[in-house]
């Protein structure tokens, strides 16, 4: 539910746990911090704020919220973030200092700031911080991408798929096709929190309701799209330029960890290690390499365990970028 999630977002809020001990094991090596400031980066969530909370078990202690920041900017600087753009709020949820309104407890807190394309933005709170994130420029005129996050049935009215238009528009009338599945059909009409919409455009979040389908034929991990403008296929193989990142050992042809890509989750086997590259400039290093271990990149041919629907991430970037999860770890991320 975490990647699916992040998949649709634009900004992820990083909430870090300021306790004695707590901040450290979130952050060390296996801890869940890291991860998902990771997973939030590579699925394409590219704004990022830092709530660090719990600043009332510190006695609001200005050292502390310092020490974190720190950590934290050289963390998610690693991570592909730059610390410049990011907003640090030190907050007490359970209290509500810094959540809506400004905290008297640090006085030493003077806001937060972060670069932006129009220069600089300040604010104090998390809700201003939440008031800052910049809407990303929607791919509205490329064809039609809507990974489907569920697939409801719902008395009276029929099949109703959702998820979040990725890139182009969805209209009432329009034919649309679901891959992998080889579904066409109508779409009848197209709603968002109750309310009836003439479209759909990239980023919102839609129900629509489709002719004679059932709920068995669709499913979460679908993509829909337009029928008569480059509509999706099914991969049955793909190439991928793949990171290990958090591997214990090393991955050779025949690995076969759960990809999530999109909104997809399946098993799916490395099939050929094609070239080992340089993570910084892609320049191939090693042809045919036996394995690969963790910190190397390198264009690997991958196999779904069933067809699946991806994209070249030059094209449509959120059907072209996945997470590989093994051992209930993200081992490695690729596009």
């Amino acid at each position: 539910n975490m990647i699916t999630g992040t998949s649709q977002a634009d900004c992820a809020i990083l909430i870090i746990a300021a306790g004695t001990g707590e901040f450290e094991a979130g952050i060390s090596k296996d801890g869940q911090t890291r991860e998902h400031a990771l997973l939030a980066f590579t699925l394409g969530v590219k704004q990022l704020i830092v709530a660090i909370n719990k600043m009332d078990t510190t006695k609001w202690s200005e050292d502390r919220y310092k020490e974190i920041v720190k950590e934290v900017s050289n963390f998610i600087k690693k991570v592909g973030y730059n610390p410049k753009s990011v907003a640090f709020v030190p907050i007490s949820g359970f209290n509500g200092d810094n959540m809506i309104e400004a905290s008297t407890n640090c006085p030493w807190y003077k806001g937060w700031e972060k670069e932006t394309k129009e220069g600089k933005s300040t604010g104090k709170t998390l809700l201003e911080a939440i008031d800052a994130v910049e809407p990303p420029v929607r791919p509205s005129g490329k064809p039609l991408r809507l990974p489907l996050q569920d697939v409801y049935k719902i008395g009276g009215i029929g099949t109703v798929p959702v998820g979040r238009v990725e890139t182009g528009v969805i209209k009432p009338g329009m034919v649309v096709t679901f891959a992998p599945a080889g579904v066409t059909t109508e779409v009848k009409s197209v709603e968002m929190h109750h309310e009836q919409l003439t479209e759909g455009v990239p980023g919102d979040n839609v129900g629509f309701n489709v002719k004679n389908v059932s709920v068995k034929e669709i499913r979460r991990g679908n993509v829909a799209g337009d029928s008569k403008n480059d509509p999706p296929k099914g991969a049955e193989t793909f190439n991928a330029q793949v990171i290990l990142m958090n591997h214990p050992g090393q991955v050779g042809n025949g690995y076969a960890p759960v990809l999530d890509c999109h909104t997809a989750h399946i098993a799916c086997k490395f099939a050929e290690l094609i070239e080992k590259i340089d993570r910084r400039t892609g320049k191939s290093v090693e042809q045919q390499p036996k394995f690969i271990k963790s910190g190397d990149a390198a264009i690997v041919k991958m196999q779904p365990s069933k067809p699946m629907c991806v994209e070249a991430f030059t094209e449509y970037p959120p059907l072209g970028r996945f997470a590989v999860r093994d051992m209930r770890q993200t081992v490695a991320v690729g596009v």
